[in-house]
């Protein structure tokens, strides 16, 4: 078989598998989270989430924790018996810094930052 005809048949079955990825996951509530970022992200969304009294906006909070990266090199994720995670990101041209408190059940807002 010559190495054209090899290159058909592959690209042939791979985007029939593609078709029939897209037809079985067309609709459902799948994600890829594979990257130590989305990780975290996905686990902080997932619980419970208690806001300072301060915070008038919580639109704000929603969208770094869907938007933002998670700064592991300022985060203390060891810390017992709740590590604590620098969420940052930007909000209508403002960045914005969370330190959040990921606990088992609950994730605890600590402080919501301007930086400039």
């Amino acid at each position: 078989m010559k190495l054209i005809q090899r290159t058909g048949y592959y690209l042939g079955g791979f985007s029939f598998g593609l078709i029939i990825l897209a037809f079985f996951l067309n609709g459902k509530k799948v994600s890829c989270s594979y990257g130590p970022d989305a990780r975290v992200l996905k686990n902080i969304r997932q619980k419970q989430l208690i806001y300072p009294s301060d915070l008038s906006d919580s639109l704000l909070v929603n969208y770094i924790l869907k938007k933002g990266d998670v700064n592991f090199s300022e985060s203390d994720v060891h810390q017992k018996p709740c590590g604590v995670y620098i969420v940052e990101g930007e909000y209508e041209n403002k960045d914005i810094q969370l330190t959040i408190e990921n606990c088992d059940s609950i994730a605890t807002i600590k402080a919501v930052n301007y930086k400039k």
